[in-house]
């Protein structure tokens, strides 16, 4: 791999879209878009072979797709107790819907994706507060809807009704420092997508570079709904918290956009 200039990169990034149409080098991979682009710059996944290139990220998605990003990992605070596999699981988690079957009878599953504009049907919801400088996950039982009754009744013997106690929560500085340092400077491409006989050709037309992840940005962004928490665990396995977002509104986190 040979190391380039961010203006070399842009200018392989040009050429790429003037190309047009082109066939999907990886069918059937649903990382294809991103893939494809990857192979025709010469480069190892995500790995951008530019000076200070830790400070850089490659994104890549489909224009038309309506699928959240995933922005980075983060378990809530505090830390040492294990929220999410101590707390949320046993005591408002529901059964698994493959327990029986790909998992043991007793397997447990709690899977949301919380958004600070509304609660979800489960009660659950993230709120910032930013007089305490941190982002809050809480739980409303008379929130949670009819059809799941049955569930919330579990949830009054496990744990009772009232707030999360202790609420799990986001610092402003950490989540400043976990996003800051993935998603500090970033290469953002959006790919048109269609079938010619069957296989999928990518048109990677609109691509922006995006400098200074800003922290008000991502904030605001979290109070109008448009970055996600993603609770994601079961007995088994916890497959982490993330913070997702909606793909158009990528580039309102960060303080200079150019368009390429």
């Amino acid at each position: 791999m040979c190391v380039i200039t961010k203006e070399a990169l842009i200018h392989n990034l040009r050429e790429i879209r003037d190309r047009g149409w082109i066939p999907n080098a990886r069918p059937g991979n649903p990382g294809g878009v991103g893939n494809t682009l990857e192979d025709l710059l010469g480069i190892e996944e995500n790995n951008l072979p530019i000076p200070n290139a830790a400070e850089w990220e490659l994104k890549c998605k489909r224009a038309a797709s309506s699928s959240l990003t995933t922005l980075f990992h983060m378990e809530p605070s505090p830390r040492a107790i294990r929220f999410v596999p101590k707390i949320l699981l046993p005591k408002y988690g529901w059964a698994h819907r493959e327990a029986g079957s790909c998992y043991p009878e007793n397997e447990m599953s709690f899977r949301q994706t919380i958004s600070g504009l509304s609660t979800t049907d489960r009660g659950f919801a993230i709120s910032v507060d930013r007089r305490s400088r941190k982002v809050t996950v809480s739980f409303d039982s008379s929130k949670v809807d009819v059809r799941h009754t049955e569930w919330l009744d579990s949830v009054e013997d496990r744990a009772g009704l009232n707030e999360l106690d202790p609420q799990p929560y986001w610092g402003f500085d950490d989540l400043f420092h976990s996003a800051g340092r993935k998603l500090l400077n970033c290469f953002y491409i959006q790919a048109d997508v269609r079938r010619v006989e069957r296989r999928e050709q990518f048109k990677y037309s609109n691509i922006s570079m995006l400098q200074k992840f800003s922290l008000e940005k991502f904030i605001k962004a979290i109070e109008e709904g448009n970055v996600l928490v993603d609770f994601d665990t079961r007995t088994g396995h916890n497959h982490g918290t993330k913070f997702r977002m909606r793909q158009n509104a990528f580039p309102s986190l960060y303080a200079e956009v150019t368009i390429i």
